[in-house]
């Protein structure tokens, strides 16, 4: 039975979690007409490009939330120390503690050079200068600022693999608890 009164939102929601789930490869036009309980037919008039224009407009939506949900607590006011474990609560909660793999990670598999990856490099690259920004406003010099954000990033992105891996939220719960204090640990002067 399908879905007739959805919103395009809801749409893109389903949508998610299927390209979640199965990456891009594994969502078949079939399980995302299961996903959505949208026919083909309905999907295609939604997204004319067929599964291509659907995998940027669920990466578009996903950064979307990704901002709204986790990453625009970096712009609010506080202290960088308030912001960064604003950041990482809300994190753990947008990612469902690690049980929830990131949609960049899984999509990001195999793309070729092509809108998505350009949607991808974006997406990253946002995420880090914001992070970097507020590491250098806690006084931490601009080189090492970028540096800290980087390896955020990219710890954030381990944990969210070993947790699933593993089946167990530990080591992202573990990771978005201590995070803000290691961004912000003074520099040793060498």
């Amino acid at each position: 039975m399908g879905h007739p009164h959805l919103s395009k939102e809801q749409v893109l929601d389903l949508l998610t979690i299927a390209f979640r789930r199965h990456g891009k490869d594994g969502a078949t036009i079939a399980v995302l007409e299961t996903a959505t309980g949208l026919r083909r037919n309905s999907l295609y008039h939604l997204f004319p490009g067929g599964k291509g224009e659907m995998v940027a407009a669920v990466l578009d939506h996903a950064a979307a939330l990704m901002y709204e949900r986790a990453l625009k607590p970096l712009q609010e006011s506080g202290s960088p120390k308030y912001r960064l474990t604003a950041m990482c609560r809300a994190l753990d909660d947008f990612y469902c503690s690690g049980r929830e793999p990131c949609l960049v990670g899984v999509l990001s598999l195999g793309v070729p050079e092509d809108l998505v990856q350009q949607q991808i490099t974006r997406a990253v690259t946002g995420w880090i200068e914001m992070l970097a920004s507020v590491i250098e406003e806690a006084g931490i010099p601009s080189r090492r600022a970028r540096e800290r954000a980087e390896e955020a990033v990219i710890a954030i992105q381990g944990a969210l693999v070993v947790s699933k891996a593993l089946g167990s939220e530990h080591a992202f719960k573990r990771l978005m608890k201590r995070l803000p204090d290691d961004l912000l640990q003074p520099c040793i002067a060498g």
